[in-house]
């Protein structure tokens, strides 16, 4: 198995010198790839989540696509939940749906730990891919508490969360009781993905943007602090959408590098996020849809931006939209790599 540590993502994890930054992308493996479209016909999300060789395909295909730094698991937050015993489904058009979502204290029986026997398929894929990937780090990924907790207690995406909410502001016992549940089956997950030979880990806040300061910090910190303290032996990435005004407490929480999404430029970012952490981001994923001279002039601000910071890992703020042309992507990462660090 190809030694890892000096490969260019690795290296601006731990905050290293780098040529150029090294990129990828989230949502890299998926409906922006014809080739995806063809490999999941027949399987809904779940599905293909559970099917090894389909995980290890998908998950391949943008790094024989792109030529990007790293690859990242094909799997979904949701999958853990489901894992447990949750009566979960990802509906196109809308995200997970949960059958019967949590909003009582005696809804915390449905939630068991994870053990690794119940995801026997992300074992098997990770050590297939680490062998398949050669010099090219594998990235495995969870939910963030507060981000499982909101589709559980929404029974779906939200744009209000106001159920969630209620139940934060309305219970606090039953709340810290839920995200501390899930928290640890998020790092009983991320841990059977490390001890399968993932390089680094992401934890994905997707929602926590619906939150004031005062509030991430009192109901939801403790937790994505708990999980982030739970990883070890990884570097540790920690994203977020909408979080510009929780950047500072994010960097707090413990990862080694925090996600930026567009919202705020990158040296910015940077600044409230603190010393100590590398940065990873933070193009618009709409301006894939721009033409060429004006996303170039883009990638560019953004890498310059990013020298500002410790460490910078070249990414997208948020996932490729499905629409994106694969092709735009790839010239993207070509771009990026030619960017090298001035002397």
């Amino acid at each position: 198995m190809a030694d890892l540590r000096d490969s260019v993502f690795l290296r601006a994890c731990r905050r290293e010198a780098t040529p150029y930054p090294p990129v990828w992308f989230m949502r890299q493996a998926g409906r922006a790839l014809p080739e995806y479209r063809r490999v999941r016909q027949g399987n809904t999300m779940l599905e293909a989540c559970r099917q090894p060789e389909l995980i290890m395909e998908i998950t391949l295909q943008p790094v024989r696509r792109y030529g990007v730094d790293a690859a990242i698991l094909f799997s979904d937050i949701v999958v853990p939940l489901q894992a447990v015993g949750v009566d979960v489904e990802i509906t196109p058009g809308i995200g997970p749906v949960i059958a019967e979502p949590f909003r009582r204290a005696a809804d915390l029986d449905r939630l068991p730990a994870l053990s690794p026997s119940d995801v026997p398929y992300v074992s098997e894929a990770v050590r297939a891919l680490t062998v398949e990937l050669g010099p090219v780090p594998l990235i495995g990924f969870a939910g963030a508490p507060f981000t499982l907790a909101s589709y559980l207690i929404e029974g779906g995406p939200s744009r209000t969360h106001e159920h969630t909410k209620a139940l934060m502001y309305g219970d606090p016992a039953t709340w810290h009781a839920l995200l501390g549940r899930l928290a640890v089956i998020a790092a009983g997950y991320l841990q059977v993905q490390i001890d399968a030979g993932v390089s680094a880990v992401q934890v994905f806040d997707s929602w926590a943007g619906a939150l004031s300061a005062a509030d991430y910090l009192q109901s939801v910190e403790p937790h994505s602090a708990a999980l982030l303290a739970s990883v070890s032996g990884v570097p540790k990435i920690h994203f977020g959408v909408g979080t510009g005004e929780l950047l500072t407490l994010m960097g707090q929480a413990g990862a080694d590098v925090v996600g930026v999404d567009w919202r705020v430029p990158l040296d910015e970012a940077a600044r409230r996020v603190g010393p100590g952490r590398a940065v990873q981001g933070n193009l618009d994923p709409a301006l894939c849809f721009a033409p060429w001279p004006v996303l170039a002039d883009r990638v560019r601000d953004t890498v310059r931006r990013g020298r500002g910071a410790e460490g910078h890992i070249f990414n997208l703020g948020h996932g490729v939209l499905p629409e994106t042309d694969p092709d735009v992507l790839r010239r993207i990462v070509e771009l990026v790599h030619s960017e090298t660090a001035p002397h």
